[in-house]
C-alpha cells in the first residue's frame, strides 16, 4: 500500500533530480531514500526454513502445501546483554537490505541502545530474496496475504535462532517487541493483536490498519499544509482540464497536452498520472513526492517543494508565462495561471526518465498494455500490486467533490485493469473483481487495540486518514497498556529515522523517541509478570 512503490514499467527507469532552483532547472540524477538505505555496509544474510501455508485447515488455501522456503532475516547484537529483549523490525514491502539504517541509526539502534537489546530485521515473504517460488504466477501467489505474513512473525519469534548467541531467545521465553512503519506497521499491529500470547508487544508507526477501496485522503495533507499558492494553481488547471474532459473537448485536451509535450500519451489517465508525479500518481512515484518529505536530510528529499518552487517562480522567462495564455480559448478568455511553470517543469524532469522511448509505450509513461503486466517474473512490484488487488485497495483517486490535485479521470477503474490483466485465473486462484476488503479490516481496523500495542503517527501524513490518529477517528486516549502518540508536523513513520543521538534531534522528534524509549522500559518491567501468567497452548 504504502511507500512510494513503482510499477515495473517505472521501476527500472532512472529517477531525475528536482532539486533545482526555479532559475535554473537542469536534469540530473536524484538519489532516492531507498538507494541510500541500500547503500548502507550489510550484515550478515540468515535464512530460516518458513512454512509457505500456516492454515492447512483453511480452504482459503487448498490445495495446500507443506513445503517451506527460506526467509531472510538480519540482526544486530553490538547492544545485547542477556535478559534484554528482542526487537523485531517488520520489512514490509521491499528488501530486507534496504531497512539496514534502522539497525545503524534508526528506531531499533534506538530502543537497543537504551534496553540492551537485540535488533532482527526479517524480510516479508515474496520480497527481497524471500520468494516462495521462482516465479509469481497467481496461483504461485495465493499465499501473499495479510495472515500469512503475520504468521510469518509470530513462527520466527517461535523458532529462530541467532548464530553466535549463546542463549535460547525464542518467544514467549524472551520479550519480543515489533516494530514497522507504514504497511509494516499495520502488520506489526495485526500481529501483536493475534499473536500476543507470543509476542510481548509492539511499536506500529503510521500504520494503515485500516483500509479503504478509493483513497483520495491520500492528497489532503498536501491541500491543507503545501505551499498555497502552488496548491492553488494546481487546482485551478487540473479544473480547466477537467473541464475539457467533461465536455469531452478532443482538441483542448490534446492541446493541452501538447503544452507539457505529452500529446502522444492516448489515454487521458495515463497523462494524467504522468503530470500528478511531482504530487504522487496513483501507486506511481517516480520523483520524490509529498511522502518522502523528511525531518532527517539523509533519508528525505526536498523535491516536493522545488517542484512547487518553480511552478510558483514569479521571474520565468517570457516564452514559459506566456503559455498561460495558450488555451485562453478554452476557458472563457482566463489564463492558466502557472501552467508554463508546470509543464516546463514536467518536461525538465520527468520526460529524460524515458530516454528517447516512446512515450506512449510501457517502457515510458504509457499503461495501456495489457501482456505487459503478465510477467510473472519475481519482483517487489508485483508483490505489491497483488496484495493491493486482493486486499490492501486504497487506491488514490480524485476525490469525489471539492477542489483536486490531480484528475479526476483517475478513478478506481485505472488501477483495477492493472490488476485484471496482471493476476488472470489461474487454475485454483483468482483475485476478485475489487480488493476484499474484510481479510485486511478485521483485525480492528482504525480503532485495532491490543496490550502493549503502541499506536504513532504524524499529523502530515498522507496516509494518516487510514491510521490510528485518521481525521475522522474519535479522540484517541493514551495508557502505558495501550500507548499512542501523534506527532506534530510529522509525516509518514518519520520516528523511524535516527541520528545516533536522539538528544540533537528536532524537538518533536526527540520526544517521540523518548516517549518511545519510556514506553518500552515500562513494558519490560511488567515481562516477568506477564511471562508468568501465560496459560494454555504457547505454539501459533
Amino acid at each position: 500500500m504504502f511507500p512510494s512503490i513503482l510499477l515495473t514499467w517505472l521501476a527500472t527507469i532512472s529517477a531525475v533530480s528536482a532539486r533545482h532552483s526555479a532559475q535554473s532547472l537542469t536534469p540530473g540524477h536524484v538519489e532516492t531514500s531507498i538507494e541510500r538505505r541500500q547503500s548502507q555496509p550489510a550484515y550478515q544474510a540468515h535464512t530460516i526454513d518458513m512454512p509457505i501455508d500456516h492454515f492447512p485447515d483453511n480452504p482459503r488455501y487448498a490445495p495446500h502445501t507443506k513445503a517451506t522456503f527460506r526467509q531472510r532475516y538480519y540482526f544486530d547484537s553490538s547492544y545485547y546483554k542477556p535478559g534484554g529483549p528482542i526487537y523485531l523490525y517488520i520489512g514490509g514491502e521491499t528488501s530486507g537490505p534496504s531497512r539496514f539504517s534502522n539497525l545503524q541509526t534508526g528506531i531499533i539502534q534506538i530502543l537497543m541502545n537504551a534496553t540492551n537489546g537485540l535488533g532482527v530485521i526479517l524480510e516479508n515473504r515474496y520480497y527481497g530474496e524471500s520468494y516462495p517460488f521462482n516465479t509469481s504466477t497467481t496461483d504461485e501467489l495465493a499465499y501473499l496475504t495479510t495472515e500469512q505474513t503475520i504468521a510469518d512473525n509470530a513462527y520466527f519469534a517461535v523458532h529462530a535462532t541467532f548464530p553466535g548467541i549463546a542463549a535460547d531467545l525464542s518467544a514467549p521465553k524472551t520479550p519480543w517487541i515489533l516494530y514497522g512503519g507504514s504497511l509494516a506497521g499495520a502488520q506489526t499491529a495485526f500481529s501483536v493483536k493475534q499473536y500476543g500470547h507470543l509476542l510481548f508487544g509492539g511499536i506500529a508507526s503510521s500504520a494503515v490498519t485500516k483500509t479503504v477501496l478509493a483513497y483520495s485522503q491520500w492528497y489532503a495533507p498536501i491541500q491543507k499544509f503545501a505551499p498555497q499558492d502552488c496548491v492553488s494553481s494546481i487546482n485551478d488547471i487540473i479544473d480547466k482540464f477537467d473541464a475539457l474532459v467533461e465536455s469531452n473537448n478532443t482538441k483542448g485536451i490534446n492541446d493541452f497536452k501538447a503544452v507539457f509535450g505529452l500529446e502522444a500519451l492516448k489515454d487521458n489517465r495515463d497523462f494524467a498520472m504522468t503530470i500528478a508525479f511531482p504530487i504522487g500518481g496513483p501507486m506511481n512515484y517516480p520523483t520524490n513526492t509529498w511522502q518522502e518529505l523528511n525531518w532527517n536530510p539523509s533519508y528525505g528529499s526536498q523535491d516536493f517543494f522545488h517542484f512547487c518552487s518553480n511552478v510558483t517562480d514569479m521571474n520565468a522567462p517570457a516564452n514559459i508565462t506566456a503559455v498561460d495564455t495558450l488555451l485562453s480559448n478554452y476557458s472563457d478568455g482566463q489564463p492558466w495561471i502557472n501552467l508554463g511553470n508546470y509543464a516546463n517543469y514536467v518536461k525538465q524532469t520527468l520526460l529524460p526518465l524515458c530516454h528517447g522511448a516512446p512515450i506512449d509505450s510501457t517502457s515510458c509513461f504509457g499503461t495501456q498494455n495489457q501482456t505487459f503486466y503478465a510477467d510473472t517474473t519475481n519482483s517487489l512490484s508485483r508483490s505489491y500490486l497483488y496484495s493491493t488487488c486482493t486486499e490492501q485497495g486504497a487506491y488514490q483517486v480524485a476525490p469525489a467533490s471539492g477542489p483536486s490535485l490531480i484528475s479526476r479521470v483517475l478513478q478506481i477503474d485505472y488501477t483495477q485493469q492493472w490488476c485484471e490483466w496482471a493476476f488472470p485465473n489461474g487454475t485454483f486462484n483468482s483475485i476478485p473483481s475489487t480488493p476484499n476488503l474484510t481479510y485486511y479490516n478485521n483485525y480492528g481496523g482504525g480503532n485495532i487495540s491490543a496490550d502493549r500495542l503502541a499506536l504513532i503517527d504524524g499529523n502530515i501524513d498522507v496516509w494518516l486518514d487510514v491510521c490510528y490518529h485518521s481525521n475522522d477517528s474519535p479522540p484517541r486516549y493514551s495508557s502505558d497498556l495501550h500507548p499512542e502518540y501523534l506527532i506534530a508536523g510529522a509525516g509518514h513513520h518519520w520516528d523511524s529515522y535516527g541520528i545516533k543521538d536522539v538528544e540533537a534531534e528536532p524537538q518533536f522528534i526527540r520526544e517521540a523517541h523518548l516517549w518511545e524509549i519510556r514506553t518500552v522500559r515500562k513494558w519490560l518491567r511488567t515481562f516477568s509478570k506477564w511471562r508468568a501468567g501465560l496459560v494454555g497452548n504457547l505454539e501459533l
